[in-house]
């Protein structure tokens, strides 16, 4: 497990028994997210607090894209307290682990809706899982912003749903401009997750691209999400010759895959999406993920006021398990700035009613958000420029900015 396995948060939300029962699982199967209010409160009615939802993976094998996401919401829900909440009421959290499964995301909203009444709710990370969350949200009519899910699908649910990241159709020019453009790649094959709605789009998109900007991709080979071995995908890969190979896939799987090319002494350079932006990338992959390139929402290294700032009071809030300063992903960057933006529209609605807070949502624009100025669209997407960054020293380091195509 990686660092951010165990990290230590400093919040006022932490209590000694929300950390004892952290673990503990609802009679529905959910489980409550270490740091996260777990216990009565007060709900709107009553008077006391205004209280919001989030359900994310804290468990299984994407559990440091729910943690990240945590961590920022946190420090954004923090900052708004300490400023006199919305309204002149505090804001709580009251979080959820889906455990990464479909399932449990449509359980957990519907808990946060019907038995904890929450205003509106912060989640997933995973398309997939925000597609299951969201189809209840939507239903409900309650608004539900994800930070970082950038299948085009997710926002189509409905006009409660929302999101703060860019889309895989823009994601997916990114990283083909990139190789043609920066790598001069000619030749390119995709490895994708065929289980996950995730990987199939951007794969997808990646084709797209790559191929009107003159580049052939030499083979498309699949794979389900939890295999072990890709030996016989990457066999075949190799008696393509290409001169990169495009795993839109999250990090788990990629450093797996770049242990085995290695292995196999493929000669390509890996390219991947912002799923491969944890730190457990590095940790699974070790050498072998050097000099792999991957697109991302934002650079801790950006020298810019606001992600600088961010990134200091991120640094200061949350430790490694050796003490070290935690620096911030792109994903816990999007939770703080998904956070930010609800608190912003709650401050800016008529009522917190459902219909009057998406009403505020989709009319943000030009947010200086830390990943980005950003705009909420007509289909409630947010339209911002995207980074690639390249592993060195087993940490992401800025290689490129790319803007969004003129129309």
């Amino acid at each position: 497990m990686s660092s951010l396995g165990h990290f230590r948060q400093r919040t006022p939300l932490v209590t000694l028994a929300c950390l004892l029962i952290a673990a503990a699982c609802g009679k529905d199967g959910t489980a409550a997210i270490p740091g996260a209010k777990t216990g009565a409160h007060d709900t709107p009615a009553s008077g006391g607090t205004i209280l919001i939802g989030e359900f994310g993976s804290m468990t299984g094998s994407e559990a440091n894209f729910g943690k990240s996401t945590h961590n920022g919401l946190l420090l954004a829900l923090e900052e708004q307290n300490a400023k006199g909440g919305v309204n002149g009421k505090k804001l709580e959290v009251r979080s959820y682990d889906d455990q990464g499964k479909a399932q449990e995301a449509g359980t957990a909203v519907t808990k946060l809706i019907d038995s904890d009444k929450v205003v509106a709710i912060i989640g997933e990370v995973a398309s997939g899982l925000s597609l299951a969350g969201g189809e209840v949200a939507q239903k409900k009519g309650i608004p539900m912003v994800s930070p970082s899910s950038t299948a085009p699908e997710v926002t189509q649910t409905g006009d409660m749903i929302f999101r703060v990241c860019f889309i895989d159709p823009f994601q997916g020019y990114v990283v083909a401009k990139f190789a043609a453009e920066n790598l001069k790649a000619k030749k390119v094959a995709i490895l994708f997750d065929q289980s996950t709605p995730y990987s199939v789009g951007l794969g997808k998109k990646f084709k797209e691209n790559f191929q009107k900007l003159g580049g052939t991709i030499t083979t498309e080979q699949a794979f389900n999400g939890g295999d072990q071995d890709f030996s016989a995908q990457l066999n075949t890969i190799r008696g393509t010759n290409p001169d990169a190979i495009f795993i839109p896939s999250y990090y788990t799987e990629a450093a797996n895959i770049a242990l085995q090319v290695k292995k196999l002494g493929i000669k390509a350079t890996l390219l991947g999406g912002d799923g491969c932006d944890s730190q457990q990338l590095a940790q699974i992959g070790k050498d072998a993920i050097e000099g792999a390139y991957y697109s991302n929402h934002y650079t801790h290294e950006d020298t810019s006021p606001a992600v600088q700032e961010f990134v200091t009071k991120y640094k200061a809030k949350y430790k490694t398990d050796d003490g070290k300063p935690l620096i911030p992903d792109g994903i816990a960057a999007l939770g703080y700035d998904a956070g930010r933006i609800l608190f912003d529209a709650m401050g800016r609605a008529k009522s917190l009613g459902g219909k009057d807070l998406a009403a505020a949502i989709a009319a943000t624009k030009d947010f200086k958000g830390v990943t980005g100025i950003i705009t909420i669209d007509n289909e409630r997407n947010a339209t911002k420029s995207a980074v690639v960054v390249k592993m060195t020293g087993g940490v992401p380091h800025y290689a490129a900015t790319i803007e969004p195509p003129k129309q």
